[in-house]
């Protein structure tokens, strides 16, 4: 009990907000990348199920739901998001070759150009050639992008031109070699620009004029495992760095030899892990993954600069693993991405006595009620220019009706003729068919089938049969001269 009230006088201490919290959801797996907006108003994340949802406070209810979600490279993850200074676009980085911009409301702007694979030399190449690892826009200039990449190089792009780089820098390494450059920063000025290299190095660079590739500040093995993040204080007097080695280290700037200090046990299994500091730099902040023995779930740990060391843990997720920290400074709001395997959501902690605006805003903001009496009447759809596989077939009923009326197009037969015929037709009177009736008129066809009786009119020709048999009789003239005819079965019945 002491050590949770301690806790809590610490948390109070430092004003950290954790007192309420919700969960921007949507996503299916790990939320691997996070930016939020300097108004605090718009959030964007992504993912390893390679989709950016974007949320917006404003325009949120209590439901949380995203308002669009975009894929911005099919079957590529997404590593990381930047909004450029001025928050009207933002920079995609996927496990592709090529970053994208988006505009405020999730358009597409533009995707750099890819380079040439075959071209050995790096600084020969229009863009990267393999797989993007972290990207950041500029903290002042709102259209110069840093990005880092797999192919062992980072390269500065002006927004503006997304057929050629402004600069490519390759790091220096003990060997020579491709080595993916695994993370990337600028400094709050944008002076400086810090890369992780695949070799555990830590490399700075100046931007002054005519700056190269060697770089001012090189740590060799600074890291045992890939670096994940690195982060400058506001002063740039501190480099802070994380990595999946399972540390944190705090870094004197003008004294790079050693690190001020190493936090351990910090286990990290996403290369996107990152490092955030509090709004006024008292305090840094980290996410843990979760390990498969271990009891504790994913973590956010915060530290005391000035002390340097930890003082408070909050506990997010018990089965998922921390990957992005934010702490919004006009929000005061803290933003952690988590997930796993098969989910993925966004966590805002926030105090409604320290915060402001933001996650507050849609809280208070419950959803409306269905009601039995509402009625939406689904909207018709115009769509002329679909093809024709998807076109909506138009209605044909008016049309149909009308070609009904029409005895030509509807083949309607004729009627019969009443009376005497005309318009060359015969009347029905006189007989139906035309040489029915010439054969009449000729005196070829005698009607005096109605009145005679059909038996006489039979026995007419018996005579004739009997004297001049055509077919049966002479068939049996020979072996049956006299006829013999069967008995009926009705006499042997009535026997």
């Amino acid at each position: 009990m002491e050590d949770s009230d301690s806790d809590a006088e610490e948390e109070n201490k430092y004003r950290i907000p954790v007192s309420n919290e919700i969960v921007l959801k949507g996503h299916t797996k790990v939320v691997s990348a996070l930016a939020i907006d300097h108004t605090g108003s718009r959030v964007v994340t992504g993912s390893y199920d390679y989709s950016v949802r974007m949320y917006d406070f404003q325009g949120m209810n209590a439901k949380l739901h995203s308002f669009r979600q975009l894929e911005p490279s099919e079957g590529h993850q997404v590593r990381t998001i930047s909004w450029s200074p001025t928050a009207d676009r933002f920079l995609c980085v996927t496990g592709s070759a090529q970053a994208k911009i988006y505009d405020r409301d999730g358009l597409t702007l533009g995707e750099f150009v890819k380079g040439d694979m075959y071209i050995r030399d790096l600084k020969n190449t229009k863009g990267h050639i393999t797989g993007l690892t972290c990207g950041q826009w500029h903290p002042r200039k709102k259209d110069e992008i840093l990005t880092s990449s797999e192919d062992g190089s980072l390269r500065i792009w002006d927004v503006n031109d997304f057929k050629t780089q402004k600069q490519v820098i390759k790091p220096k390494l003990a060997r020579p070699g491709r080595v993916p450059v695994t993370t990337c920063a600028w400094d709050h000025e944008g002076q400086r620009i810090a890369g992780g290299i695949g070799d555990g190095s830590i490399q700075v660079w100046n931007i002054k004029p005519g700056w190269g590739s060697r770089p001012d500040i090189h740590v060799p093995g600074a890291h045992s495992d890939d670096i994940t993040g690195l982060k400058f204080s506001r002063d740039g007097r501190i480099l802070l760095s994380r990595s999946c080695d399972g540390t944190l280290k705090v870094w004197d700037l003008h004294q790079m030899k050693d690190p001020l200090k190493v936090f351990q046990d910090l286990p990290n299994n996403y290369a996107q892990t990152n490092i955030a500091f509090s709004p006024d730099e008292q305090l840094f902040l980290t996410g843990t993954s979760i390990e498969r023995e271990s009891t504790t779930g994913g973590l956010l740990c915060f530290f005391d600069r000035a002390k340097l060391e930890l003082v408070s843990k909050v506990g997010i997720s018990p089965t998922c693993s921390v990957v992005q920290c934010a702490w919004h400074p006009k929000l005061n709001q803290i933003f952690a991405t988590m997930g796993d395997k098969s989910q993925g959501g966004t966590h805002v902690l926030y105090d409604p006595t320290l915060s402001e605006r933001g996650a507050l805003v849609c809280v208070a903001r419950a959803p409306r009620k269905k009601s039995v009496d509402d009625f939406v009447a689904n909207p018709v759809i115009h769509n002329p220019h679909a093809l024709p596989l998807f076109r909506d077939q138009p209605s044909r009923k008016r049309e149909r009706e009308k070609t009904l009326k029409d005895p030509v197009k509807s083949h309607k037969p004729d009627l019969p003729m009443t009376g005497p015929g005309f318009g060359g037709r015969v009347g029905v009177s006189q007989g139906s068919l035309l040489t029915q009736y010439l054969m009449k008129q000729g005196g070829m066809i005698k009607e005096t089938w109605m009145d005679e009786d059909p038996r006489e009119a039979i026995l007419k020709y018996a005579d004739v049969a009997a004297k001049d048999p055509k077919y049966i009789a002479p068939a049996y003239a020979e072996t049956q001269p006299e006829t013999v005819f069967a008995k009926s079965d009705s006499e042997d019945e009535d026997k």
